[in-house]
């Protein structure tokens, strides 16, 4: 596990299309999941302890951010091979465990992770109603890997503002985890 940290928000990058197998069984494209009011797209997996972390702060995240026109999902891009925790199977029972609100997609060949240049779990690309990138930090603060319980969580807060605006806050935290675990080519 190499604790990795997201780069600096690229505002106004376009999120890319995509078509990946969700745990339901079903192909989603990033059309599928787009919000009326913004559009949250999250890489995390099932074994990394940065997300075990928040898990529950993330789907109760989403189930607000859904009430105000903000569509989420997740994907998954590690390589299951050596990270057998992350498989479909896995992720299908990691999906139901958590509640999941949201699809859970697998990324096989990790290409959308390339694309979006994802770097650890959780990632967050928080986009506006345009698909327009306005936020790429964290949910909320760790210590201990504990979740600080002051407040709405930053992503709550970012999202919201996003909803109101199209814009993301201009000061954000970076959100930190395991780096993807890639193919070993």
């Amino acid at each position: 596990m190499t604790l990795t940290k997201t780069p600096i928000c690229d505002f106004g990058k376009k999120a890319d299309s995509f078509n990946l197998l969700s745990t339901d069984n079903k192909k989603i494209e990033l059309n599928n999941i787009r919000g009326e009011k913004g559009t949250l797209i999250m890489f995390i997996c099932n074994h990394c302890p940065y997300v075990k972390a928040v898990i529950k702060d993330i789907v109760n995240d989403c189930k607000e951010l859904e009430k105000i026109g903000i569509k989420s999902v997740a994907i998954c891009s590690n390589d299951v091979k050596n990270y057998p925790e992350d498989s479909f199977e896995n992720m299908i029972v990691f999906a139901k465990e958590n509640n999941f609100n949201f699809p859970y997609l697998i990324d096989e060949t990790q290409n959308v992770a390339k694309t979006y240049d994802a770097v650890c779990t959780p990632d967050f690309f928080g986009y506006n109603s345009n698909l327009e990138l306005q936020y790429r930090g964290r949910i909320r603060e760790l210590k201990d890997l504990k979740p600080v319980r002051e407040g709405e969580s930053d992503l709550l807060k970012a999202m919201k503002q996003i909803a109101e605006t199209g814009n993301g806050p201009k000061d954000q935290i970076p959100s930190m985890g395991c780096n993807i675990k890639w193919f070993n080519n």
